[in-house]
Protein backbone atom coordinates (compact mmCIF):
# COMPACT_ATOMS: atom_id res chain seq x y z
CA UNK A 1 0.00 0.00 0.00
CA UNK A 2 1.14 3.24 -0.77
CA UNK A 3 0.64 5.43 2.11
CA UNK A 4 2.21 8.75 0.43
CA UNK A 5 -0.59 9.10 -2.21
CA UNK A 6 -3.66 8.55 0.04
CA UNK A 7 -6.16 11.00 -0.43
CA UNK A 8 -7.89 10.65 2.73
CA UNK A 9 -8.15 13.10 5.64
CA UNK A 10 -5.48 14.02 8.28
CA UNK A 11 -8.19 15.10 10.25
CA UNK A 12 -11.02 14.09 11.85
CA UNK A 13 -14.16 14.76 9.98
CA UNK A 14 -17.87 14.07 10.44
CA UNK A 15 -18.69 11.32 8.02
CA UNK A 16 -22.69 10.75 6.88
CA UNK A 17 -23.92 6.87 8.08
CA UNK A 18 -25.80 6.65 4.82
CA UNK A 19 -22.93 7.13 2.50
CA UNK A 20 -21.05 4.37 4.38
CA UNK A 21 -23.97 1.92 4.54
CA UNK A 22 -24.38 2.70 1.12
CA UNK A 23 -22.96 -0.40 -0.39
CA UNK A 24 -22.89 -2.85 2.00
CA UNK A 25 -26.51 -2.36 2.76
CA UNK A 26 -26.20 -2.36 7.15
CA UNK A 27 -23.95 0.23 9.03
CA UNK A 28 -22.82 -2.84 11.37
CA UNK A 29 -21.75 -4.94 8.37
CA UNK A 30 -19.66 -1.45 7.02
CA UNK A 31 -18.28 -0.55 10.40
CA UNK A 32 -17.01 -4.01 10.56
CA UNK A 33 -15.54 -4.15 6.85
CA UNK A 34 -13.51 -0.68 7.77
CA UNK A 35 -12.26 -1.72 11.03
CA UNK A 36 -10.82 -5.11 9.40
CA UNK A 37 -9.29 -2.89 6.90
CA UNK A 38 -7.91 -0.38 9.58
CA UNK A 39 -6.31 -3.49 11.06
CA UNK A 40 -4.75 -4.65 8.07
CA UNK A 41 -3.39 -1.17 6.88
CA UNK A 42 -2.10 -0.49 10.64
CA UNK A 43 0.07 -3.56 10.54
CA UNK A 44 1.56 -2.96 7.11
CA UNK A 45 1.86 0.20 7.67
CA UNK A 46 3.72 -0.74 11.29
CA UNK A 47 5.80 -3.01 9.37
CA UNK A 48 6.73 -0.45 7.00
CA UNK A 49 8.10 1.74 9.64
CA UNK A 50 9.80 -1.02 11.88
CA UNK A 51 11.97 -2.29 8.64
CA UNK A 52 12.85 1.68 7.92
CA UNK A 53 14.00 1.85 11.66
CA UNK A 54 15.40 -1.22 12.06
CA UNK A 55 18.25 0.04 9.40
CA UNK A 56 19.48 3.11 11.89
CA UNK A 57 19.14 0.67 14.45
CA UNK A 58 22.58 0.14 17.12
CA UNK A 59 23.89 -3.35 17.93
CA UNK A 60 24.92 -2.08 21.41
CA UNK A 61 22.57 -1.54 23.83
CA UNK A 62 24.91 0.71 26.47
CA UNK A 63 22.52 3.16 28.04
CA UNK A 64 25.48 5.19 28.02
CA UNK A 65 25.77 5.40 24.20
CA UNK A 66 21.74 6.71 23.52
CA UNK A 67 22.01 9.35 21.30
CA UNK A 68 19.18 10.74 18.98
CA UNK A 69 19.17 9.52 15.19
CA UNK A 70 18.03 12.92 13.04
CA UNK A 71 17.35 10.00 10.17
CA UNK A 72 15.17 7.85 12.96
CA UNK A 73 13.62 11.10 14.11
CA UNK A 74 12.31 12.26 10.37
CA UNK A 75 11.00 8.76 9.54
CA UNK A 76 8.83 9.38 12.86
CA UNK A 77 7.79 12.60 11.74
CA UNK A 78 6.93 11.37 8.30
CA UNK A 79 4.84 8.22 9.88
CA UNK A 80 3.19 10.91 12.47
CA UNK A 81 1.96 12.57 9.72
CA UNK A 82 -0.13 10.29 7.32
CA UNK A 83 -3.25 9.81 7.70
CA UNK A 84 -4.69 7.28 10.31
CA UNK A 85 -5.98 3.66 9.07
CA UNK A 86 -8.94 4.43 10.31
CA UNK A 87 -9.49 7.05 7.50
CA UNK A 88 -7.98 5.40 4.47
CA UNK A 89 -10.25 2.13 5.12
CA UNK A 90 -13.40 4.94 5.18
CA UNK A 91 -11.94 6.65 2.37
CA UNK A 92 -11.25 3.03 0.17
CA UNK A 93 -14.94 2.19 1.05
CA UNK A 94 -16.35 5.43 0.00
CA UNK A 95 -14.18 4.58 -3.44
CA UNK A 96 -15.74 1.05 -3.61
CA UNK A 97 -12.08 -0.19 -3.09
CA UNK A 98 -13.38 -3.00 -0.35
CA UNK A 99 -15.01 -5.58 -0.47
CA UNK A 100 -15.78 -8.62 1.75
CA UNK A 101 -16.75 -12.15 1.18
CA UNK A 102 -19.51 -13.50 3.61
CA UNK A 103 -19.07 -17.40 4.47
CA UNK A 104 -22.70 -18.34 5.75
CA UNK A 105 -23.98 -16.58 2.05
CA UNK A 106 -24.05 -19.50 -0.47
CA UNK A 107 -24.17 -19.15 -4.10
CA UNK A 108 -26.76 -20.88 -6.29
CA UNK A 109 -25.46 -22.69 -9.17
Amino acid sequence: MDFKNSTAEKTTITRDTVDLEENVGNIYKAIVMMSKRSNQLSAELKEELTQKLQEFASTTDNLEEIFENREQIEISRFYERLPKPVAIAIEEMLEDKIYSRDPEEKEED
